[in-house]
């Protein structure tokens, strides 16, 4: 049970979404309660609706904000406005653009593969494997697909699909298709109040050529999953490579596959508005709750220095 004292008692914290979620999804709406319970005036508030007074909270904690891609420099520049904000605002501009994974490659993360393009850059399908294109801002695997070079039809959707992308000036994503994932499935650790909390485990999402037919965010399989060693090794060592150190985070997903060899790569570093999947694992939304109560306590907002157990 969330334990809040007096001095957070009459605190105010809102859970940030979009006008397309305006009630927030279930695993937050949990979270409300729990907080309510625990004296805390907690609501949902979107984050583009101008109405909201952002300076009369004491924690604003951004979860289901799933239309930014389109809008990025506003939603970035919305960030930077916005005081108590978890995470912090220059953490939300790195993450919410996904050369990071390039960044994080280069500390010596295992992360996928990936080729970057560039607007004015000439691209050429591949002859062999299958391959994953996507925008380099993107959420909730809109504007994805999956890519067969064995099949011609493929091959010209996927070089539609690049050329999409590049005449909207968008910076291209492309990373072979990691089959794995079809046996296995994606791996997803989750980190509350730098502490890890539980794994889910994510089914195949991609089917094909992206079709254009996702409009907030693709349904997934989700169950529960205990994290090998070697997983929770990978997590700890991307979480350790972000700027300015994972102390300052109040959650964080990372999600992993296995490569050809078997190890795990990361696919994503999730610290802007991920899923949590709460009802996955016992107490976790109370953890998550208890998470915001300390943030609260700590007020003004958590630095670098704080207590993590990343690992």
């Amino acid at each position: 049970m969330i334990d809040v004292d007096t001095s957070a008692s009459a605190a105010r914290v809102a859970l940030v979404t979009c006008a397309e979620l305006p009630d927030l999804d279930r695993d937050d709406r949990r979270v409300l309660a729990l907080l309510a319970a625990g004296g805390v005036r907690a609501e949902a508030a979107v984050w583009d609706d101008p109405s909201v007074d952002w300076g009369s909270y004491d924690l604003v904690v951004l979860r289901s904000a799933w239309d930014y891609a389109a809008r990025r420099d506003e939603f970035v520049a919305w960030a930077q406005r916005v005081p108590r904000l978890a995470n912090p605002a220059d953490v939300v501009e790195w993450n919410t653009d996904k050369r990071y994974l390039a960044e994080l490659a280069a500390a010596g993360v295992p992360v996928v593969p990936t080729e970057w393009i560039s607007s004015d850059d000439v691209w050429t399908p591949a002859d062999a494997g299958e391959w994953v294109i996507k925008p380099c801002v993107s959420s909730g695997s809109k504007d994805t697909g999956r890519y067969d070079a064995a099949d011609p039809e493929h091959r010209t959707l996927a070089a539609g699909h690049v050329a999409r992308l590049q005449a909207a000036n968008r910076l291209v994503m492309v990373q072979p298709y990691l089959s794995a994932v079809d046996r296995q499935g994606e791996t997803a650790l989750l980190f509350l109040g730098g502490v890890y909390s539980h794994a889910i485990r994510k089914g195949p999402m991609l089917e094909g050529p992206d079709r254009g037919d996702v409009v907030l965010y693709k349904e997934e399989e989700v169950t529960a999953r205990e994290p090998t060693q070697a997983e929770r090794r990978v997590a700890a060592k991307a979480l350790a490579a972000v700027p300015g150190g994972p102390g300052r985070l109040l959650y964080a997903r990372v999600d992993l596959i296995p490569g050809t060899d078997g190890d795990p790569l990361l696919v994503e570093l999730e610290l802007t508005e991920p899923s949590l999947f709460l009802d996955r694992a016992g107490q976790a939304a109370e953890r998550f709750a208890d998470a915001m109560s300390v943030r609260l306590r700590q007020r003004p907002e958590v630095g670098p220095s704080a207590r993590t157990e990343f690992s």
